[in-house]
């Protein structure tokens, strides 16, 4: 089969202005960055709705995925290929790639095959910069943190308490926990601090649950930077460098429009990683994609038990959002890793191993049901699949009374979505309102317990003493009424990474919680998770290349 980028270049996309006038969307209010990407100014969304359908919005997620992933955005992009062949008005609204996993062990996350959005190069690595200035709108913060400590200090900032780190878009170990303000008495005053990836930044997470200028600012003021030495909290809007970052993210704030090989328009905006930050795309650029368009197909990252319970109970509940329906990934190969196989050989066919890898699947539909969503599963097909394997899949899904599609979109694009988009509008018509897994009114001991037990099939929760001081500040603050971001191990259910399959009988170690008071959430940090990732022995950096003739490989 073709490489990506030489199935992009069979494909001559129109001019992206060309799509967003067919959208409806008028000039005034396009932000072109050359041909092939334009941002959307987020006044567009007080224009009048250029249809008078009902707008639905669906949600991509998946079981628990291998380390490669199993092709939530391939998906998103094909049923939105789909969707366009049978005739719908329909538009995608994806997470903007960060570089960290672009140069480490997953690649680009534009998609792949006949499923992917262009140009993948541009997204993949730049785009239109948002993800620097969310970087450098946090390190502000912090160079204005030391420098009000070095200059007389009137906060009162107790040096050791300051919660705000440093960020910056690359995986990097060494960076995760380092000494600042070395170098004598010009250089600032010695402390602990260390770097996060831009994707955990709550600048990201603010950015992306903002519903306009005026809520970015009031997120921004309340944003909790550290305490003082007698304790009291101290906020950014304290620092009087609010009107900084504002004009810092003035164009960040716009989703980005680009379109698929095909054609389909698709916003692009927000990054959040679902394991330690929501792992969702922004609030703007999913009204957005729904103003223009009837349907809306959007993604929240890794597994249902992470970016989805996150969806709803973070990102729904903020914008007042409600899915027509979920789509639910797996793949064979997902299921044969949690069936027991070998990592390295999941491409040997093994229907019993499928059989044992049920396991899994089924807790995710039961997962889905939680929140009285109606479901389809999608069966990302690959080329060593077998018609065995997938039959025991068909077959124990819709013995469950739930409906199945195979899809065929990183072969054949749209056309081999069509199966899958056809079954998406059908069940989207039996559309019913969300239940939350919790009520924001219950402590933060019962949500986590609430999300760890329904969610991952824990049997209880632990907190060390570390995290149940965490928790008594949070208390002593006021701040039990927020909901919780649970940052966890992506490859299991459970907190311990190693464990696949649907374990059970396991508890959830609970090892600090950080306080996101502009966000609005919590942050609960289980097992050895890290909001600063390293690189694999052989980062995919390796093997990209820019050519002669300006073209760039190895991204996707």
């Amino acid at each position: 089969m073709l490489s990506n980028s030489e199935i992009a270049k069979l494909f001559n996309p129109e001019p992206i202005t060309d799509v967003a006038d067919k959208m409806g969307i008028d000039d005034v209010d396009l932000m072109p960055y050359g041909r092939e990407i334009t941002k959307v100014k987020i006044d567009a969304l007080k224009r009048p709705r250029p249809s008078d359908k009902p707008n639905r919005l669906i949600l991509v997620s998946a079981t628990t995925p291998t380390k490669a992933g199993e092709g939530k955005t391939t998906t998103s992009i094909g049923l939105a290929q789909g969707m366009q062949r049978l005739g719908e008005s329909v538009c995608l609204a994806l997470r903007e790639p960060s570089l960290g996993p672009c140069m480490g062990i997953k690649g680009g996350a534009t998609g792949g095959g006949y499923a992917q959005v262009v140009p993948a190069s541009r997204i993949n690595l730049h785009f239109t910069g948002d993800f620097h200035a969310i970087t450098s709108a946090n390190n502000l913060i912090s160079s204005m943190v030391d420098n009000h400590i070095f200059h007389g200090n009137k906060l009162n900032i107790d040096p050791r308490q300051i919660v705000w780190r440093r960020v910056m878009d690359m995986n990097d170990r060494s960076l995760r926990q380092i000494v600042l303000g070395l170098g004598g008495k010009f250089q600032g005053i010695p402390r602990e601090g260390g770097f996060d990836i831009t994707a955990a930044s709550e600048i990201m997470a603010i950015l992306c649950l903002a519903n306009g200028r005026a809520d970015l600012r009031e997120r921004l003021d309340r944003t909790l930077i550290g305490f003082t030495y007698d304790g009291e909290p101290v906020y950014l809007n304290e620092l009087e460098v609010t009107g900084a970052l504002m004009a810092l993210l003035s164009d960040a704030v716009h989703p980005n429009l680009v379109q698929t090989i095909d054609g389909c328009p698709a916003f692009i905006h927000g990054g959040p990683f679902a394991n330690i930050a929501h792992g969702c795309n922004s609030v703007l650029a999913t009204r957005m994609a729904m103003h223009y368009s009837d349907w809306a197909i959007t993604e929240a990252g890794f597994g249902f038990d992470l970016g989805a319970e996150k969806f709803f109970d973070i990102k729904c509940q903020s914008a007042n959002l409600d899915p027509a329906a979920v789509v639910l990934v797996t793949t064979v190969r997902a299921l044969k890793l949690h069936g027991g196989m070998d990592a390295n050989s999941l491409e040997t066919e093994n229907p019993q191993a499928v059989s044992r890898g049920l396991d899994n699947l089924d807790k995710h539909i039961e997962n889905v049901s939680q929140f009285n969503k109606p479901l389809v599963v999608a069966l990302n097909r690959f080329e060593h699949d077998t018609d065995a394997e997938i039959a025991i899949i068909r077959e124990y899904v819709e013995s469950m009374g739930v409906k199945f599609a195979e899809s065929r979109h990183f072969t054949e694009g749209g056309k081999g979505a069509e199966d899958l988009a056809r079954a998406v509008i059908e069940v989207a018509d039996n559309n019913r309102p969300f239940k939350p897994l919790y009520e924001l009114g219950d402590s933060v001991f019962e949500k986590v317990t609430a999300i760890s037990q329904k969610m991952y099939g824990a049997q209880n929760v632990s907190f060390t003493k570390e995290a149940e001081k965490d928790l008594l500040h949070i208390q002593q603050l006021g701040l039990e009424k927020l909901p919780v971001c649970i940052a966890k191990a992506p490859s299991s259910l459970s907190d311990d990474p190693l464990l696949h399959g649907r374990p059970r009988d396991f508890e959830v170690t609970v090892r600090g919680i950080q306080i996101n008071t502009g966000a609005g959430f919590l942050v609960v940090l289980t097992g050895n998770i890290m909001r600063m990732p390293g690189l694999p022995k052989v980062p995919v950096a390796t093997r990209i290349e820019l050519h002669d003739d300006g073209s760039i490989t190895g991204v996707g």
